[in-house]
């Protein structure tokens, strides 16, 4: 089975999430998207983030409907922080017979370089990228890249910073979030 991974903090997952995961496991070779959610990303501060069981939840309650589509927490066991390269070894393992893949945006070709073991993962991973407006300019050797994959899905510009801060200033952000992801925020009363 192919298998694409789609990693994120998912704070909160957004319908933008969904609509990439579905076309990527529809018009794509893959066979599923799992949403690997993250819990400490090196990049990223953590105070932002919501606990991990909550983000798991989220995308636990958005993908129920989706066959396709399968949340994953494989690295909240793993030493934090953690890599990239470190969870795809450790899923290699756990489900040897799987065949996985990375999903990631364009303008994530950009930093893809200072990815740790990023060498490793171009040799032993197809990557999957679906199209992003930004100003940022990717690596010209990645754009033609054996492993590397365009897949024509829709430019979603929706952002998980921009819905917690509406949800902070009162505004309806409903129709941003998968329905069930929505209740689970509001009956928890999170980024108010």
């Amino acid at each position: 089975m192919k298998i694409g991974l789609f990693f994120g903090s998912f704070n909160p997952i957004h319908v933008g999430h969904l609509i990439i995961a579905n076309h990527m496991a529809e018009y794509s070779d893959l066979d599923e998207v799992w949403f690997v959610v993250t819990p400490h990303n090196p990049f990223k501060k953590k105070k932002s983030l919501l606990d991990d069981h909550h983000r798991f939840q989220l995308v636990l309650r958005a993908t129920e409907d989706y066959p396709k589509l399968k949340p994953s927490n494989i690295e909240f066991g793993l030493p934090q922080p953690n890599y990239t390269i470190n969870t795809l070894v450790h899923l290699k393992e756990k489900h040897p017979d799987y065949d996985f893949n990375l999903i990631m945006g364009q303008d994530n070709l950009y930093s893809f370089k200072k990815w740790k073991n990023y060498e490793t993962i171009l040799e032993h991973y197809e990557i999957y990228v679906y199209p992003r407006v930004s100003e940022k300019k990717e690596a010209p050797e990645l754009l033609s890249h054996a492993k590397v994959h365009f897949v024509q899905a829709p430019i979603v510009e929706i952002s998980s910073t921009f819905i917690r801060k509406a949800i902070k200033e009162h505004k309806e952000v409903k129709p941003l979030l998968p329905h069930t992801a929505w209740i689970y925020l509001d009956e928890m009363n999170f980024y108010k």
